[in-house]
């Protein structure tokens, strides 16, 4: 007997110097995270798994058990559950294996620390809430899988119990004994160190995919490079910016995948521990100028040494376009404004200076001087209306049945005395509704906007047309110019406010760029309608509206709440 525990000693001794180095290159997680220049390989999980198999089947030949099974315990649920792998027990049923902390054999080995032997599970009350008959068990060892935490010095300052171990079932009849449970106590604390090391991996690796996912989800650029200028990280974010299709990057050098000069040279210098910490940079994906600001900061490891360089890359081009276009409308808001005040000024101070003006003159002179205050006020109330609609204030609408032909007409008729360059009328189809509903004199602004534009766009001689005819439930009308048309790329936003094509057609046609975003509001807010523009450069546009003829007015008072 003692020629035959010497050997299985030996063969402990042996298991353990196996598992050791096992430890060491594969089973224990590394202490922080993989440098993310090479992705994370999972071979290291496989690794300690196969070596976890390994002791479980080493145990059972060495103990003669018919059965081992490894229970980890489950904080959330408060259980003792029955994980792989296990021997001599199918998966299906140790799925099913699973007790209370505070019930069976198990749940008292766990909470003592302490193991237990047992000779005669189906008849031994301890076992009753071990399921014990599920697996068929006549006998067994239960032992708690413990981890130890050692200083420097190796004492243990720290024990944490993570589960239980239990070996069936001794072969050939026979019962465990004393001596089975010290070797099995022994083999424990490498079940516990790889069950532990394990779980730790897999916290590191879910830890890092989470990581990933955020890092990949993010709608800022972000750049991750190595001390060695190689890529380390890239976004789907960034990699939209600079146009590149594939997202094999990862350990490639930045001047071989960002074709942006001022980006490489921020970068390198970041990680040279020279860069600014904020720069401005333009960048030219599928040929289209974007504007960005570049933020970047060293990564450091707890002992200081360089990991690299991370920086984010933050779109500002809409920005910078809304500012270029205020300034664009301070400029021409300032001209609107002072054209009509100077005219009034200058025929004021004629009509006070001279009083031999004839009775027609002074009219003539006073006409002007209405025209030019009407032209003063309705820049007024665009920039109101305007900053209203930013506010969230509604343009208090004042719905009412009214008689849709009538406006339309009216709207033209005033349109065509206003412009005498220009041909205006219109074209109104037969299957048009004697009313509608909705708010009259918004109808009215929204009609005479579209074609003050029209007006305002084409060549003297021109065609202005007013189309409208009903579709179903809904009108629609059409406002059709002979104009220098809209490039595709300015259509989406004709509605946005302040903007205005800039080209040197229209250079010197001023506005200040809010008819149509009032327009927009009028019609999709106010009316629940939709509007959209077609266009063609230098064969002219048509604005088309569409609204419901008989207006929900209650829903349309909820929507502008």
């Amino acid at each position: 007997m003692t020629d035959d525990r010497d050997a299985l000693l030996k063969r402990i001794h042996d298991l353990e110097s196996q598992l050791a180095q096992g430890n060491t290159s594969s089973a224990t997680p590394p202490s922080s995270p993989a440098s993310p220049e090479t992705p994370m390989e999972v071979a290291p999980l496989q690794d300690g798994e196969s070596t976890l198999r390994r002791l479980v089947q080493r145990i059972a030949m060495i103990l003669q058990a018919e059965k081992i099974v490894v229970m980890f315990f489950d904080q959330e649920q408060g259980e003792l559950i029955a994980i792989p792998p296990s021997h001599g027990v199918e998966i299906e049923k140790l799925n099913l294996f699973r007790v209370r902390a505070t019930q069976g054999v198990s749940g008292e080995v766990f909470r003592s620390g302490e193991p237990l032997l047992f000779h005669d599970a189906p008849n031994d009350n301890r076992t009753k809430k071990d399921l014990v008959s599920l697996l068929h068990v006549t006998n067994g060892i239960t032992v708690p899988l413990i981890i130890e935490k050692r200083d420097e010095e190796n004492r243990v300052v720290e024990r944490n119990t993570i589960g239980v171990l239990h070996a069936f079932n001794k072969r050939h009849g026979d019962d465990f004994n004393d001596e089975d449970v010290r070797l099995l106590e022994r083999m424990a604390k490498n079940v516990g160190s790889i069950i532990a090391n394990l779980q730790l991996y897999r916290e590191v690796v879910e830890e890092r995919e989470e990581l990933l996912q955020t890092f990949e989800s993010i709608s800022t650029g972000l750049i991750l490079v190595s001390p060695q200028e190689k890529i380390s990280q890239m976004n789907s974010a960034a990699r939209h910016l600079f146009g590149i299709e594939t997202d094999d990057v990862l350990g490639k050098s930045i001047h071989d995948i960002i074709p942006s000069e001022e980006v490489c040279k921020f970068l390198k210098d970041g990680v040279n521990g020279s860069a600014q910490e904020i720069s401005e940079v333009t960048v030219m994906p599928q040929g289209v100028e974007r504007h960005y600001t570049i933020q970047g900061a060293a990564v450091k490891n707890e002992e200081g040494k360089s990991l690299g360089y991370v920086t984010i890359l933050n779109d500002i081009t809409d920005q910078k376009n809304l500012d270029r276009m205020k300034s664009s409308f301070v400029a021409m808001a300032s001209h609107e404004l002072r054209t009509p005040l100077t005219a009034i000024k200058g025929f004021t101070s004629t009509l006070l200076m001279d009083d031999d003006f004839t009775r027609e003159e002074q009219k003539e002179f006073l006409s002007i001087i209405e025209q030019e205050c009407d032209r003063l006020r309705r820049l007024i109330d665009d920039l109101l209306n305007t900053a209203r609609i930013e506010s969230g204030q509604s343009l208090k609408p004042d719905y009412s049945r009214f008689a849709l032909g009538e406006m339309l007409e009216k709207v033209v008729m005033v349109q065509r005395q206003a412009s005498m360059k220009h041909h205006v009328f219109g074209k109104f189809n037969d299957n048009l509704p004697e009313t509608v509903i909705g708010d009259k004199d918004k109808f009215d602004q929204i009609l005479t906007n579209l074609l003050n534009n029209a007006i305002k766009y084409s060549p003297e001689g021109g065609d202005v047309v007013v189309h409208a005819f009903r579709d179903g439930d809904e009108i629609e009308v059409w406002v059709e110019d002979q104009g220098i048309g809209i490039p595709a790329e300015h259509l989406s936003k004709v509605f946005e406010k302040f903007h205005r094509v800039n080209n040197e057609d229209n250079r010197k046609i001023y506005g200040t760029g809010l008819g149509l975003f009032l327009v927009k509001h009028l019609v999709e807010d106010v009316h629940l309608g939709r509007i959209w523009v077609e266009s063609e450069v230098g064969k002219g546009s048509f604005f088309k509206f569409r609204m419901p003829i008989e207006l929900d007015i209650e829903k349309a008072k909820a929507h502008n709440d």
